[in-house]
């Protein structure tokens, strides 16, 4: 009887969670024309504070593999009215840049994942609501997750 309840429960639980995140998507507006929305939801963790989510934002194109690109742009945080969520928003990818190493002519193309230029993107880690992103057609969202050590340093 103790493990029927404890399923119906979870059940429950796990249904409350699952509205509850369709409902925090209701802030977010949908994409406008030429952009997409890009949604990351964040797993738990036991000191969130201790955590930095790293958002990275480019496009997998063919470059020569030896030389370092970048595109130029940036990652613009916004307020939702009414919400006081934050999205972000890349408005858009500019040119290309990139070192001038001389590369053999002959030397194949490759795939690469090239970012937007500039200091790592940083914000605060939070699970209990999702990262919202919107990002020109054919970008792709990255991120990583940073954690601090336990100890301190004097």
């Amino acid at each position: 009887m103790q493990k029927v309840i404890l399923i119906v429960l979870a059940s429950l639980l796990a249904i409350s969670f699952s509205n509850h995140a369709a409902d925090n998507m209701k802030a977010f507006p949908p994409a406008e024309d030429g952009m997409v929305r890009k949604v990351l939801q964040l797993p738990e963790q036991a000191d969130e504070s201790s955590f930095k989510l790293e958002l990275i934002v480019g496009k997998t194109i063919l470059t020569d593999p030896e030389n370092r690109y970048f595109f130029a742009g940036s990652i613009e945080r916004k307020t939702i009215q009414g919400w006081g969520f934050s999205r972000y928003l890349v408005s858009q990818f500019g040119p290309m840049a990139g070192t001038l190493m001389a590369v053999d002519p002959n030397v194949a193309q490759v795939e690469r994942f090239i970012a937007l230029g500039g200091e790592p993107y940083l914000i605060r880690y939070n699970s209990r609501l999702p990262v919202v992103v919107y990002v020109p057609e054919g970008a792709q969202v990255r991120y990583r997750v940073w954690h601090a050590g336990q100890e301190f340093k004097m």
